[in-house]
C-alpha cells in the first residue's frame, strides 16, 4: 500500500519525543508498504528551528527506500504566545497544501493518514485526499479543542469555534476514523454523532523490539551506580514538561518525602521547564534532578536503571480519556507505574495489576502511592510487561492497522 502520512509533529531520526508513527511508518514500510511522510520543520521541544532548514520552505529527504520525509515550513513563533502558536498551525496548512499539490504532484497513494492534534491537520488531510482522489484517515491522538479548553490553553472563543468546525468537518470527511483509547470511541458516538462503523481503535503500544534487546544487554545498576541512585526509591517522569501535565505535584509530593531517600528524576523538556527548575531550587528540594531530552534508546535505559515510571497529567476531565504513551514504555521496561490520571488509563494500570493510582494533584494520595509502590509486595512490573506483551505490541498493532484501513477501503 502506498501511504501519505500527514503528521506535523514527526520526529527525526534519534529525536526525543512521542515517536508513535516513526515505529508505526518503520514497521509498515518493512512490511513492504511504501510511506511519504509530510510533517513540519520545527523542533517543539527545543522550540527552535534547526540549523539545516533556516531559510528553506520544504526538505526531502529519504530515511529508507520506503520511506521519505517532506518537511514544511512552519513559523519559528510557536510559543510566543496565542497569535504565535496560531500562526505555527496556519503556515503548516499553507505550506504542507502547496507541498502536496507540487512537490508530491506526480506521486500516487492510495490512502491519506492525518494525525491529530493540531485539528488543523484535518483541512490538509481533506485537501490532500481530493487532490489525489483517495480516501482519508483521520487519527485523534487527543480530543481537542476539549482538553486545550479545559487546561487554559486555549481561551479565545472564536478560535474555540473554528475548532469545534474544525473537529466536525474532520470527521465527517474522512472515510475512516481511528482513535487511541475507547473513551474516545465513546465520546464521538454519545457526543459527537459519528457512526459506530466508521471508528476503528489502534492505540499507542510498546515498543518491544527496544526494549527486550536492553532487558537482555543494558546493565541498569551499572547506570545507576554512575548516577548516584544505588541508595535510592528512584521515582522517574518521562515526557513533556508542559501545562497539561502539571508536574508541579510531583515536586509537592517531592518536598512531602525530603527527609527519606525517595528521589525524582524528570526528563524532558517543554514549555514549563524553567519554572520548575526554578521551583524546585527555591523550595531546595536536593531529591528533585532535571535531566535534558534524549532519544528514545538512552530514555529507555533511564527507566530501567529507576524503580517507578510515573503517568502524569493535570486534574481535567478529558484527561480520563486518554491513554498516556509514557505508560507503555514503562510497562515494556517492567517497570511499576505511579499512575496520576483517572479515567481509562486508570482502569489500565489497574486491570493489568502494573502500579498504583493515586488522585492527581493530592499531594497525600501520591505519597501514600508511593509508599505502597515502596513495599514491592506485587510484581507490578513483570506484570505491566505480560500485560502490555498480550494487548498493546506495537508489531502486532501497526499490522492490524494496515489491515483495518485496507478492508474499509474495499468496502468504499
Amino acid at each position: 500500500m502506498r501511504i501519505l502520512l500527514i503528521h506535523q509533529y514527526f520526529l527525526e531520526k534519534d529525536d526525543p519525543g512521542g515517536s508513535r508513527f516513526n515505529e508505526m511508518a518503520q514497521l509498515w514500510c518493512e512490511a513492504g508498504h511504501e510511506v511519504t511522510v509530510v510533517c513540519g520543520m520545527f523542533n517543539y521541544l527545543t522550540g527552535t528551528v534547526p540549523e539545516k532548514y533556516k531559510g528553506l520552505s520544504f526538505h526531502r529527504s529519504f530515511y529508507s527506500d520506503h520511506l521519505s520525509v517532506l518537511r514544511c515550513f512552519v513559523s519559528p513563533n510557536y510559543y510566543k504566545g496565542f497569535l504565535g502558536r496560531l500562526w505555527a498551525y496556519l503556515s503548516f496548512v499553507v505550506v504542507a497544501s502547496w507541498g502536496i499539490a507540487f512537490k508530491l504532484k506526480k506521486e500516487k497513494y492510495e490512502v491519506v493518514i492525518a494525525t491529530s492534534p493540531p485539528l488543523f491537520i484535518g483541512i490538509v488531510a481533506w485537501w490532500a485526499s481530493k487532490i489525489k482522489q483517495i480516501p482519508f484517515v483521520f487519527e485523534v491522538r487527543d480530543l481537542w479543542p476539549e482538553s486545550a479548553i479545559e487546561t487554559g490553553v486555549l481561551t479565545n472563543k472564536f478560535i474555540i469555534r473554528m475548532s469545534l468546525w474544525l473537529e466536525r468537518m474532520s470527521y465527517k470527511k474522512s472515510f475512516l476514523i481511528n482513535v487511541l483509547t475507547p473513551a474516545f470511541k465513546e465520546r464521538l458516538i454519545s457526543t459527537k454523532n459519528v457512526p459506530e462503523d466508521k471508528i476503528i481503535m489502534i492505540p499507542n503500544a510498546c515498543d518491544f523490539r527496544l526494549s527486550e534487546d536492553l532487558l537482555k544487554n543494558f546493565d541498569a545498576k551499572a547506570l545507576r551506580k554512575e548516577l548516584g541512585w544505588e541508595d535510592k526509591f528512584v521515582i522517574v517522569y518521562v515526557g513533556v514538561h508542559g501545562v497539561a501535565n502539571h508536574l508541579d505535584q510531583l515536586l509537592d509530593a517531592a518536598e512531602k518525602m525530603l527527609p527519606t531517600q525517595t528521589h525524582f528524576v524528570l526528563i524532558g523538556d517543554g514549555t514549563q521547564k524553567k519554572n520548575l527548575m526554578e521551583e524546585s531550587q527555591r523550595r531546595k528540594l536536593t531529591n528533585v534532578q532535571f535531566i535534558d531530552s534524549m532519544p528514545k534508546r538512552e530514555v529507555m535505559k533511564y527507566i530501567m536503571a529507576a524503580d517507578v515510571g510515573a503517568s502524569v497529567l493535570k486534574k481535567v476531565d478529558t484527561f480520563k480519556t486518554i491513554y498516556s504513551n509514557k505508560t507503555f514504555d514503562y510497562m515494556a521496561c517492567k517497570r511499576p507505574v505511579l499512575m496520576l490520571i483517572d479515567g481509562v488509563s486508570r482502569k489500565l494500570v489497574e486491570d493489568a495489576q502494573c502500579g498504583v493510582y493515586a488522585e492527581p494533584e493530592n499531594t497525600e494520595a501520591i505519597v501514600s502511592a508511593i509508599e505502597n509502590l515502596k513495599t514491592g509486595t506485587i510484581p507490578w512490573g513483570e506484570n505491566g510487561y505480560i500485560f502490555a506483551k498480550a494487548n498493546f505490541d506495537r508489531e502486532v498493532l501497526a499490522k492490524e492497522y494496515i489491515s483495518l484501513i485496507q478492508l474499509h477501503l474495499n468496502r468504499v
